[in-house]
């Protein structure tokens, strides 16, 4: 197939194609990740695995690339995944990361001149720093060893979306002003009237492609939404939606009961400890 010209203005027609335009588009990252990261450069022996995973962990996309290198250096005989960005880090070595990780495009720079644009992905972004606090938070009430890879899993749940609004802002902003229009939309109905796929089998495909963590993949399903680490991201993504403009979202006590069923806490004290989670 021919190499695709970005942004997409028009939608491509099949999931092999979108997946293949954007396994070869650069993924820009937040400026002040960009920003950080060459103030660490400049002092690379004082950095640790720790610091820099914190930093990187900020960002969804920055941390999706860091994942996308991780599963490129993989061998194939290994057994076990490095399943969190710190974890990579280790395997990596600090220097070899400055080295594969130059001076980073940043998404305000890909948006700049389409702030309607910026706007919708910062929205997204917001929303799942949000999710992944929520996740966390279950996750360290439920004493899930995986806590961290849970986090990641909410941080990254949406980064199809994400990537849409980097490399084809106008067709994200056809679906969003659809759905602002029509709150009732559901999400794989105007997908695929406007993409011709669903954005949760874009996003499968391309981590089966980069090879991402086989625990993540999962719980980053969710047609996996029964098991308890994926029903945690999938609670968090629902409340941290419906909770984005406030707290008075008719769907939030459904929320809240299915929260307190995961959590084995009473409804009362589930929606304490979201109001705690949520300062």
């Amino acid at each position: 197939m021919p190499a695709v010209e970005l942004p997409l203005t028009d939608p491509l027609r099949t999931l092999p194609a979108w997946t293949e335009c954007l396994l070869a588009a650069e993924i820009p990252v937040m400026a002040a990740t960009a920003e950080a990261l060459e103030a660490l450069r400049t002092n690379e022996d004082d950095v640790d695995a720790n610091l820099l995973g914190e930093m990187i962990a900020s960002d969804p996309l920055m941390t999706l690339k860091v994942l996308i290198h991780a599963g490129g250096q993989r061998s194939r005989r290994r057994v076990t995944d490095t399943e969190t960005v710190t974890a990579a880090l280790v395997m990596m070595g600090i220097s070899p990361f400055f080295t594969a990780f130059a001076a980073q495009p940043t998404i305000e720079q890909a948006l700049q001149d389409s702030p309607e644009a910026l706007a919708g992905l910062n929205e997204v972004l917001r929303r799942a720093h949000r999710a992944a606090n929520f996740a966390l938070g279950f996750a360290v009430r439920r004493m899930d060893h995986d806590a961290a890879v849970i986090h990641q899993a909410a941080l990254l749940h949406d980064f199809a979306e994400m990537l849409l609004w980097c490399h084809a802002p106008a067709l994200a902003l056809r679906i969003h002003q659809a759905q602002r229009t029509d709150p009732t939309l559901r999400s794989s109905t105007i997908q695929l009237e406007v993409l011709n796929i669903e954005l949760r089998d874009l996003q499968q495909s391309l981590m089966q492609a980069w090879r991402l963590p086989e625990l993540l993949v999962r719980i980053t399903d969710d047609r996996h939404a029964q098991h308890p680490s994926a029903k945690s991201v999938v609670l968090a993504i629902q409340l941290a939606r419906h909770t984005a403009k406030g707290w008075d979202n008719a769907a939030i006590p459904d929320d809240v009961h299915d929260i307190a069923q995961l959590l084995n806490l009473s409804d009362g004290a589930t929606l304490q400890l979201l109001n705690e989670l949520d300062t």
